[in-house]
């Protein structure tokens, strides 16, 4: 099996320390210079990246890093045991609320976005969680 290794890239290293560690209750485990510190706590660490605003996302392309609300295919889910708590958490750290809850079969979401404008969901599970809802294998 691979190990799983989250990056995100952020334009202010200690305000990203200070959301993620307020807003999921997730602590530095080391620090790499002024550019970067690993978030532990979590399934996976999490390595936020300390990366400029407008500079190049990859010399292959001309897309730059842009901060402010952005989409992506690509996001983090928190699984959390109570989904009222944690949105107040991280409303209070700093994070935004974008979707009223939306409950399903499986159990309920907040769709929410940080700071740095990368997007984010809170889960609560209900019964089986997915397997509420998956096809057998």
């Amino acid at each position: 099996m691979t190990d799983l290794l989250i990056n995100v890239d952020v334009d202010d290293l200690e305000k990203a320390v200070r959301f993620y560690s307020a807003a999921f209750g997730l602590t530095v485990g080391r620090r790499f210079g002024e550019g970067g510190a690993e978030m532990l706590g979590g399934s996976a660490p999490i390595y936020l990246l300390l990366k400029a605003g407008g500079s190049k996302a990859t010399a292959t392309t001309n897309q730059t890093r842009d901060y402010g609300r952005h989409w992506t295919p690509v996001h983090l889910d928190f699984v959390v045991d109570d989904l009222a708590v944690a949105i107040d958490r991280a409303l209070r750290a700093g994070a935004t609320l974008e979707v009223p809850v939306k409950p399903g079969e499986w159990g309920d979401l907040a769709l929410m976005s940080d700071p740095f404008g990368h997007g984010f969901c809170l889960v609560q599970f209900n019964g089986r969680g997915y397997d509420e809802i998956a096809d057998p294998a």
